[in-house]
């Protein structure tokens, strides 16, 4: 058995052995292990959860629509540990994943090894509202892609999303909120990170990204964090909102989608190298059971297409190009959704994304109805999804999913 599953079966063992003879007060939802200290100088949460699903998908011919193409996947499965380390103050979350998409990815730059590590990250309450972060986490990035994914009213998220986010990245972030008066707070994060994406080991090529997010809930808080939270499953009794923006700087990056997709590797092995910009302003708003969320994203670059080192970077084919393109252009996601008081939920979600001529690539659009029952909220649900997708205008594919989340 390779080393990293073996040392992980022995922490789960020792764990399981420890408490097996006791009776925790925790409780279905809420994590299988809560333990903190006698002395209260730390604490951990152990979380696992995991989502499997049924994919079908019928691919437009030019005539009609071909037979499907079906798999059982389980997308994700992972495991969560939070708590405390000496002070409430100073809080860690490290969560692992074990499933195929999410340890995939090796490559030169991280020695070519699975990607087990998603979060690794210590938050510090330093001095009232303020909080400094450190480690590898999410960006402050677009609100679809900062909601956890057992916390979606889908099945997954949307083409906006895989094309355009900003995901994890190894950094620091400097977070702060303030109540300007009344009910009206305002939330400001920036982040300064490697500008690779996760569990790079290996140097860091091209230069440093930069990220600023400003939000803005004019009504008060969402009742437990419900605006990174899809569906309005507290059944908000008054309307909530949240604005927001995020402005995203990747200084010479080296990968096709900011710090996600593919290397820009050219033929001396060195990297292409272009300065990408990122921009998303986003919403969320809930109120008595009907959820709103809209999205929208823009990503520009100064050279988009990669050249040899010894080329000249343009659009009209001078130089050598290399094959490889920054996905530079903007999409649009938009969807809303009604949670009936028997905890059955219908959403409907429309998406466009529309690329600039130079990738060669037809735009896209997705409609999407989904509908699901929350067994115990997000943490164990059963969802299903279809999808009719186009691309250039033309008819695409067809989509069906269902699956289900269990989360400890």
């Amino acid at each position: 058995m390779k080393q990293p599953y073996l040392t992980l079966l022995m922490v789960l063992f020792i764990l399981g052995t420890s408490t097996a003879q006791e009776i925790s007060d925790t409780s279905f939802g809420k994590g299988m292990i809560n333990f903190v200290a006698k002395d209260s100088s730390f604490s951990v949460k152990f979380a696992p959860r995991m989502q499997v699903r049924y994919n079908a998908i019928w691919d437009h011919d030019g005539d009609n629509y071909g037979s499907a193409e079906y798999n059982f996947l389980v997308r994700r499965a992972r495991l969560k540990f939070d708590g405390y380390a000496f002070s409430p103050k100073l809080v860690y979350k490290i969560e692992l994943g074990l499933s195929n998409r999410d340890i995939s990815g090796a490559t030169q730059f991280n020695r070519n090894t699975p990607r087990y590590i998603l979060d690794a990250v210590i938050k510090w309450n330093f001095y009232e509202n303020f909080e400094l972060w450190a480690g590898q986490t999410k960006l402050p990035g677009n609100v679809e892609r900062v909601v956890s994914s057992g916390n979606l009213q889908f099945i997954d998220r949307s083409i906006l999303n895989s094309r355009f986010n900003i995901d994890r990245d190894m950094g620091i972030q400097l977070r702060h909120n303030a109540n300007l008066g009344g009910d009206f707070f305002i939330r400001e994060k920036i982040a300064l990170s490697q500008g690779e994406g996760r569990n790079i080991t290996q140097g860091n090529e091209g230069g440093l990204q930069y990220t600023a997010r400003l939000e803005l809930l004019p009504f008060g808080k969402f009742q437990s964090k419900g605006d990174y939270s899809q569906s309005d499953l507290k059944r908000e009794p008054k309307p909530k909102l949240m604005v927001a923006a995020t402005y995203d700087y990747n200084q010479d990056a080296v990968k096709t989608r900011s710090n996600l997709g593919s290397y820009m590797l050219l033929s001396d092995g060195s990297l292409y190298e272009t300065d990408q910009t990122t921009i998303f302003v986003d919403a969320m708003f809930k109120y008595k059971g009907f959820s709103f969320a809209g999205e929208y994203a823009n990503r520009d670059a100064d050279n988009p297409v990669a050249v040899e080192a010894n080329g000249t970077p343009a659009l009209d084919g001078d130089g050598n190009p290399t094959g490889d393109v920054v996905l530079v252009g903007s999409s649009v996601n938009l969807q809303a959704a009604y949670l009936f008081k028997n905890n059955y939920e219908i959403a409907g979600r429309f998406t466009t994304a529309d690329y600039d001529d130079i990738t060669g690539r037809a735009m896209e659009e997705q409609y999407t109805l989904g509908v699901s029952k929350y067994v115990v909220g997000h943490k164990l649900k059963v969802q299903s999804d279809f999808t009719y997708g186009t691309a250039a205008a033309d008819a695409d594919f067809l989509q069906f999913r269902i699956g289900f989340d269990v989360h400890l």
